[in-house]
């Protein structure tokens, strides 16, 4: 009776099977040219799944769990619409799809921030007529239970859908379609104000002991985290935001004016984009192993207060999400902090500084990476600015250059050497095949140097050959500094810098000394030593007054 009950479920689970396509694989999508193309899907345990396209036909069985795949031949780029017809349990046709080069567009908000939101966005988006270029978005789920789809669909680029696209990922696949002459997917995963260790699945980063401060912090995060106290949270938010509503509708009806915001919403760090693995699992693992040229990557703002450790956190990401992708060292370029904040007086230590420094290191760590200065394009008062097209076609530089073999200047110039004599620095660079030059005014800005006793001040600083067009050397010197041991250039979070190559590239900030860093925790001076102190004496303020109360 139990083997005849068996067979009667067996027999219900194989009528209402159904042949399921994970939302990354579907009609308008794009195929990365020249290499396999993975198609997976899921079907009833044990039953054979054949996949035709573009003359070719594989066969394979699902497994114990459902989940099949096979491997696509590769093909050349083809603007012309094909079918891919898979034929399971039931039959799908795949319509509209193309074969060209596919890029993953992941990080914070500059790489979710959209084209509709930037300068010159109505004629952007007026122009955004390319059918041949493929969008599709991943929406933001944050969780530790590792997803194998999410909701969305691959849809041709248009005016209707590309000002809610990423800007620069927008622009980037633009300059490759137009530079390339075929077809372009994109795929949009950045989450705003996301942090590096959110990408990296749990797990692993659990294993390697340099990120035990990251896994501690969080563990007592989480066994501290109620749900009564973030509902509670949640209703207190409600309130408050009743509370701003009538204080403005009353301000309007006696036509006085009214500037306060609305409070904003609690988030669950619990399903938000900070801890560990919750991006990796809800919104970058459903679409690991689709078939990519590359990926490129905006983000290090959330992660500058811990600059020292971004130094091993980003390269370590990196290597993981190749090591998943199961594709090799596919090419990973990335931006580097803009210029934003207020301006320096006097120079000293800054985290964005360090996290621009960990981001170079980073490129010269791994192979096949890159990165694209862009401290001349940012916005003082707002960390999100809204150039993005120039970020973009400086990112385009370095695959046009790296991967599709165009003859094009792609690398911002980068200290090569640095020597110190006759109290003053000669500095030499890479990357300026043609020299170096100013932009704005011939005085050259953004050196600073120090002698033995760390004290840095603004240097003088002289192009070898002239500001118009010199050649790749630089001398710095500043009063007062007879033995300089150290130079820095463009070290702020918002610097006053205007040293270019020859070609149009800004200069690669730089430091020579390895003195300890603002961000490290070893460092007795380091932001979260300051900060433990202003909290130790505030604590202590805060005693004193209700000590004093009570008397």
């Amino acid at each position: 009776m139990r083997s005849f009950c068996l067979l009667l479920a067996s027999l219900a689970l194989t009528a209402h099977a159904e042949l399921k396509l994970p939302a990354i694989i579907g009609d308008n999508m794009v195929l990365q040219q020249k290499q396999a193309n993975p198609i997976w899907g899921w079907d009833a345990p044990g039953t054979e799944v054949t996949v035709t396209f573009a003359g070719q036909t594989k066969t394979v069985k699902s497994d114990a769990k459902g989940k099949w795949t096979v491997k696509l031949d590769a093909v050349p780029a083809n603007a012309q619409p094909a079918t891919i017809t898979i034929k399971g349990s039931s039959t799908r046709e795949l319509k509209n799809v193309l074969v060209g080069e596919v890029w993953v567009c992941s990080g914070q908000s500059n790489m979710g921030f959209p084209l509709v939101g930037t300068r010159d966005a109505d004629l952007d988006i007026a122009q955004a007529k390319f059918p041949l270029i493929r969008l599709i978005s991943v929406p933001q789920v944050g969780t530790q239970e590792i997803q194998d789809d999410f909701k969305g669909q691959w849809e041709e680029c248009s005016p209707t859908n590309a000002g809610a696209f990423t800007a620069v990922g927008y622009h980037f696949g633009r300059v490759l379609h137009e530079m390339l002459g075929v077809p372009v997917g994109l795929i949009d995963n950045a989450w705003g104000g996301s942090s590096c260790e959110a990408w990296v699945k749990r797990d692993v980063l659990e294993k390697d002991p340099r990120f035990a401060s990251i896994i501690e912090k969080w563990k007592k995060d989480e066994a501290a985290f109620t749900q009564e106290a973030f509902d509670k949270q949640v209703a207190d938010h409600k309130t408050k935001v009743d509370a701003w509503a009538q204080a403005r509708k009353e301000a309007l009806k006696a036509g006085k004016l009214f500037t306060g915001t609305a409070p904003r919403a609690p988030q669950n760090p619990m399903s938000g984009q900070h801890r560990p693995g919750n991006l990796y699992a809800g919104v970058l693992h459903p679409t690991i192993g689709y078939g990519i040229k590359g990926a490129i990557w905006y983000q290090g703002e959330s992660n500058a207060s811990r600059a020292k450790e971004y130094r091993d956190l980003f390269p370590f990401m990196i290597e993981h999400w190749r090591k998943d992708w199961q594709q090799g060292d596919f090419p990973f370029y990335w931006v580097q902090l803009a210029d934003f904040k207020d301006y320096q007086a006097e120079p000293d230590d800054r985290d964005w500084a360090e996290l621009r420094e960990a981001q170079t290191l980073t490129m010269k760590k791994l192979p096949h990476t890159g990165q694209c200065v862009i401290t001349d394009l940012g916005e003082a008062n707002d960390i999100h600015p809204t150039n993005k097209r120039d970020v973009a076609e400086r990112l385009a530089r370095w695959a046009l250059a790296n991967d599709y073999g165009q003859k094009i200047v792609y690398r911002s110039p980068e200290l090569k050497d640095a020597k110190f004599e006759g109290g003053k620095a000669l500095l030499t660079f890479d990357y300026a095949p043609t020299g170096l030059r100013t932009v704005d005014k011939d005085e050259v800005q953004g050196f600073a140097i120090c002698g033995e006793d760390k004290k840095w001040v603004w240097a003088k600083a002289s192009i070898i050959g002239g500001s118009k067009k010199g050649t790749n050397q630089i001398e710095v010197s500043a009063e007062g500094v007879a033995k300089p041991v150290a130079v820095r250039y463009a070290w702020a979070d918002n610097p006053v810098c205007n040293v270019y190559s020859a070609e149009g590239l800004p200069i690669t900030p730089f430091r020579t000394d390895d003195f300890l860093m603002v961000t490290d925790p070893a460092n007795p001076n380091s932001l979260e030593a300051l900060a433990a102190k202003r909290a130790a004496d505030l604590k202590k303020l805060y005693e004193a007054k209700q000590k004093a109360g009570k008397k």
